[in-house]
């Protein structure tokens, strides 16, 4: 049978006190939590209706109720559904409210800068640490050479490469396989040079066509040129006097606006956070921005799928308030990991 309206929240209650004191729950202690307006009486009677139901039990004669463990099973199930309906319902509001990821990640950077009053930076989502699949070279021309690089995620990319001398059918086929042998199923990190130069001792007089093919493949697995780095409150920074100096504030309103440099605070980053996606801050001198030797830096990896990675950053002046930031940026990691994690 089905349990009504009441029967839940009075379930609810004595499951929820009982977690809390560890003691059995009477009718009394009920009436006092819940906000049904029942006399005593009334809550006696639903909960010997619950009781015959299976769903609490009387330890002891004269004694208040606990839950069963088919009452407990009854609890936690509409605990996480209701927990999944809180993540769809976020979803939808974030889906109606912005469509598109830019125009999420441009409100995360605009709500960050506006809530800690420093400047704010948030990378859209790229493969981090990706692996190469595997590469093919095609001849294009006499003099030219087409590598297809498919890297993990299925991203295709295509680069030229000009070449001396002709490379005949055969030879093609051999640097094929002395690339995909070595090489597939490895990051850029894990291409080191020992067996770049083992490769290129293998190719003879193709040692030189083998570096520019790796260097293709370094560029396609980071992909630089596909980063997007959206920013907000750049101009919070005039409000420390540390940092309004004229030269000071314009160096990093430059680097805020040309994002470029920006781009080396997120793979320094994502370089750093291997599986963890810890706060890391860097005080002055120690920050990839030369720019920002003045400010302090904190960032934070945010992971929507597996590999998937993003950097969120905070910058202000060295007397930030620390505390505020590494708490703001961690509640954020995992509001965006949730709302993204994929199905």
């Amino acid at each position: 049978m089905e349990l009504s309206d009441r029967k839940k929240t009075i379930l609810y209650a004595i499951i929820k006190t009982y977690l809390e004191t560890g003691d059995p729950v009477g009718s009394r202690t009920i009436s006092k939590y819940t906000d049904l307006n029942l006399s005593s009486a009334t809550i006696r009677n639903e909960m010997s209706d619950l009781e015959d139901m299976g769903y609490i039990i009387q330890p002891h004669t004269s004694s208040g109720r606990i839950p069963s463990d088919k009452g407990y099973r009854f609890y936690v199930d509409q605990l996480m559904a209701d927990k999944e309906r809180e993540v769809n319902e976020m979803k939808e509001i974030l889906i109606e409210k912005a469509d598109k990821m830019e125009r999420v990640l441009k409100q995360v950077a605009r709500s960050l800068s506006v809530n800690t009053n420093y400047a704010a930076m948030i990378s859209a989502p790229q493969y981090h640490r990706n692996k190469l699949k595997f590469l093919q070279l095609s001849r294009m021309n006499e003099k030219q050479i087409v590598v297809v690089i498919v890297v993990e995620g299925n991203i295709i990319k295509n680069h030229i490469i000009d070449v001396d001398m002709e490379l005949d059918d055969e030879t093609l086929l051999k640097l094929n396989i002395l690339l995909n042998t070595n090489m597939n199923g490895l990051t850029i990190e894990e291409i080191n040079l020992g067996m770049i130069a083992r490769m290129k001792e293998q190719a003879g007089i193709h040692s030189e066509f083998i570096s520019n093919v790796i260097d293709a493949v370094a560029e396609a697995i980071k992909g630089d040129e596909d980063l997007e780095i959206y920013t907000s409150g750049a101009n919070n920074i005039f409000k420390y006097p540390e940092l309004a100096d004229h030269e000071k504030a314009s160096e990093i309103i430059t680097a805020f606006e040309e994002k470029k440099q920006l781009s080396d605070i997120v793979y320094e980053t994502l370089s750093n956070s291997g599986d963890h996606k810890g706060i890391q801050i860097y005080i002055g001198e120690e920050s990839p921005v030369k720019n920002m030797k003045d400010c302090s830096v904190v960032t934070a990896t945010y992971e929507l799928e597996e590999g998937m990675q993003g950097t969120i950053g905070i910058i202000g002046p060295k007397r930030m308030d620390y505390g505020k930031v590494v708490d703001t940026l961690n509640a954020l990691t995992n509001q965006l990991d949730i709302l993204y994690k994929r199905e």
